[in-house]
């Protein structure tokens, strides 16, 4: 888990000049999101075989470099915890972290997994059994490796590559006082350039990529939602619905950022935990518990013990 950043005892937070809008971020990031919309909105069927093809040309060129990068962020994140390094703090020596780790752990998941976890946790298991990349679908085989299959992409893989941009930027933030952005995380190797035009296209590119991933991540959920309301409520599954819940997640969304992380970010994730860990034990005292705790307890082992030579694949 990423350390928590720090403030300063009795010390102003961050100046204006550092935080201001860079508006060539923001423009050149609002300028590539709709060219691409436009684009993909009037030759959908062209952009979704180019994407596929690109998809598989990076699948078959880099695959390696994917999964060697992957081992390779989670060694180096854990060395460095491990090591007297990892004492350094995220801010001035004499900080002290803002919030607790409860609260930080909160903000953490709500903000890194949300409804992907919701989703895929679910779907996920179910795709690795009926189509299992090694083993006969729906084999009593595929059932066992489906879970530990999916813990490996949403276990220490992927929380080693979070804490490894996690600790990069709050490292030259809150330490260094540099911009809370990707650039900064390339100080060491371009130096004052980051604040020029290699700099704002390195945040463009971050900034457009979050944005699809964020919209991926709402678009899955308004639709899970959506079937939820219908299931339960009978209210019609359909475009202008989800429509009217990506505008109710925005607006939401919306006062929780503007409310700043103290009041509004921290206590939305932290009533977010809860209802994460309501589900949890409502799925488990409510379902065959005893079934469940075997199965928590064999897919973890699997994980665990197959962990190096999944990594492999």
């Amino acid at each position: 888990m990423p350390r928590r950043p720090c403030r300063e005892a009795h010390a102003p937070s961050l100046t204006e000049q550092r935080d201001r809008l860079n508006r060539v971020v923001f423009h050149g990031s609002v300028a590539g999101i709709l060219v691409f919309l436009v684009l993909t909105m009037l030759f959908t069927e062209r952009a979704g075989t180019f994407f596929d093809a690109g998809l598989a040309w990076v699948s078959e060129t880099f695959g390696w470099y994917y999964m060697l990068a992957a081992v390779v962020y989670l060694v180096f994140v854990i060395v460095i915890g491990a090591s007297r390094v990892g004492n350094i703090r995220l801010g001035p020596d004499h900080s002290r972290p803002e919030f607790s780790l409860l609260s930080w752990a909160s903000m953490l998941f709500a903000a890194g997994i949300g409804i992907d976890l919701l989703f895929f946790c679910v779907a996920e298991p179910l795709a690795h059994y009926l189509a299992p990349p090694d083993l006969a679908p729906e084999s009593a085989a595929a059932m066992r490796a489906a879970v530990p299959q999916t813990f490996l992409h949403w276990g220490l893989t992927g929380w080693g590559m979070y804490v490894l941009m996690g600790m990069a930027l709050a490292y030259f933030s809150y330490r260094h006082r540099l911009p809370l952005a990707i650039r900064s995380a390339l100080y060491p190797l371009l130096g004052q350039r980051i604040h020029g035009p290699i700099g704002h296209a390195v945040d463009i590119t971050a900034v457009i990529s979050t944005v699809f991933g964020i919209a991926t991540s709402l678009g899955i959920g308004v639709m899970q939602l959506n079937y939820g309301l219908t299931y339960m409520f009978d209210i019609p599954e359909s475009l202008s619905v989800q429509v009217v819940l990506i505008a109710l997640v925005v607006v939401l969304a919306t006062i929780s950022v503007v409310s700043g992380v103290e009041k509004g970010i921290r206590r939305l994730s932290e009533f977010n935990m809860l209802l994460a860990a309501a589900l949890l034990l409502f799925v488990l005292f409510q379902g065959d518990t005893l079934r469940l705790l075997d199965a928590l307890v064999l897919n973890a082992w699997d994980y665990l013990g197959g962990f190096v030579g999944a990594s492999r694949r």
